[in-house]
């Protein structure tokens, strides 16, 4: 009998994993995979994404590192065909709502751990250890507020969110409510400011950065964590990118202005608040 040829990139872990999940199949081609999923309805696929997230979210947070052969047995199951477009999927959706990127920590075993490319958070509301997925849910909304213009509708925020598949309407299985979590939670923290648009009938809303946020990151952190989730320069955006700068500049001289040889102590804030 020919031996199977070993694939490349993620297969199925060594062992005794890969005797439990052998049968998982080499590399498929781009056309194989296409042909699979157009036997599989956009739901189907939808809903094997956003199980292989929450998997993904759960082992995270325990910080158990991640096999590809428990992916493939816990979460995958009769959708290997598949497999390649469901997982880039998947690290697609977690690099956009969660600031999290799937990264492969044993190139032999398969073994995958989370890494959050969110800028560190200094305050006490929101622990990146504790609520890491709701510190990405912030950070994308803030991102989308500063590129915005400072400001955004309502409307325009939950549309935002709905092609990311947070749909503030139907409850998520990691956030909850959606609504609640950020027209209550992050506005009673500070994170958000949510007031009526005036003169507005019937009564529409926008949001705008919070105290707290205005503290704990700056316009130029939040910059830079869109730079990289779409691999670009932050100067593309050169409107953003000055204004970012000016803040940074201001928040800079303000330091040194209120800082002396015995007392460092405004520097100090400075510098937390550019490195959330």
């Amino acid at each position: 009998m020919a031996q199977k040829r070993r694939s490349k990139g993620p297969g199925p872990a060594q062992g005794e994993d890969a005797a439990a999940d052998e049968d998982s199949g080499p590399t498929q081609g781009a056309s194989q995979v296409q042909r699979s999923l157009e036997r599989l309805s956009p739901a189907q696929v939808d809903q094997k994404v956003s199980e292989l997230v929450q998997y993904l979210l759960v082992k995270d947070q325990k910080k158990i590192p991640i096999k590809r052969a428990d992916i493939l047995k816990n979460v995958i199951k009769d959708y290997k065909s598949v497999y390649s477009e469901i997982i880039k999927r998947a690290g697609r959706n977690l690099q956009q709502v969660f600031g999290m990127q799937l990264v492969e920590i044993d190139a032999k075993n398969h073994i995958y751990i989370l890494v959050s490319n969110l800028p560190r958070l200094e305050g006490e509301n929101l622990k990146q250890d504790d609520c890491t997925a709701k510190l990405g849910l912030l950070t994308v909304i803030l991102s989308f507020l500063f590129m915005k213009g400072n400001a955004a509708k309502e409307s325009a925020v939950w549309e935002m969110l709905r092609r990311l598949r947070v749909d503030p309407g139907v409850r998520h299985e990691v956030f909850g409510d959606v609504k609640k979590l950020v027209t209550e939670e992050f506005v009673r923290q500070k994170y958000l400011e949510y007031n009526r648009i005036p003169h507005t009938d019937p009564p529409e809303f926008e949001f705008q950065w919070g105290a707290r946020a205005a503290r704990e990151t700056s316009k130029m952190q939040i910059l830079r964590f869109v730079a990289k989730i779409q691999s670009k320069d932050p100067k593309a955006w050169s409107t953003q990118y000055n204004e970012a700068a000016a803040e940074e500049a201001a928040v800079g001289g303000l330091s040194q202005d209120t800082s002396t040889p015995e007392d460092t102590g405004g520097a100090s804030q400075g510098a937390r608040r550019r490195n959330w």
